[in-house]
């Protein structure tokens, strides 16, 4: 799949990013002051004789660093739509691999399914093929969204 030509001016451009309220070295501030707090609480209960909480403490530790390690391998996480001429180009950054969908402008068709279990999900789809966007945005975004794009594949400018 080609890109579109980043010289030719977008006629529509549309990024959607996580809400990253830490930035990394914020997360690890965070991490590094609850394993030291949560350190502290459970050495205070091992000298009193309540050993058993410094292992399990130790778990928690464990289990919050793979959240946290999971949250910034994700913070970089992207979408975007980019409408230039007759393509529609979607793409999807995950864990530093990205994927890029092109479609047709007068073909693609925005689809918004509000029976999904998840909530709503909004999609584009062209000559059989359906590429899901808005994952970073909420049910009332995406509905915004499915209406702009809509008229913005419609309406050249």
């Amino acid at each position: 799949m080609d890109c579109a030509d980043a010289s030719e001016p977008a006629e529509y451009l549309l990024v959607a990013r996580r809400n990253n309220s830490l930035t990394s070295a914020g997360r690890a501030i965070v991490f590094g002051s609850l394993v030291a707090v949560s350190l502290a609480i459970s050495l205070a209960f091992a000298f009193l004789g309540a050993w058993l909480v410094f292992p399990f403490a130790g778990a928690e530790m464990v289990v919050l660093y793979l959240a946290f390690r999971y949250v910034d391998r994700h913070a970089a996480d992207y979408e975007s739509i980019t409408i230039r001429g007759d393509r529609v180009l979607v793409e999807r950054w995950e864990t530093g691999k990205v994927r890029r969908f092109e479609l047709n402008r007068w073909w693609a068709q925005v689809v918004l399914n509000r029976e999904h279990p998840g909530g709503t999900t909004l999609a584009l789809r062209s000559h059989g093929r359906q590429v899901e966007f808005g994952h970073h945005l909420t049910q009332e975004q995406r509905e915004a969204l499915a209406q702009t794009l809509r008229e913005q594949l419609r309406n050249p400018h």
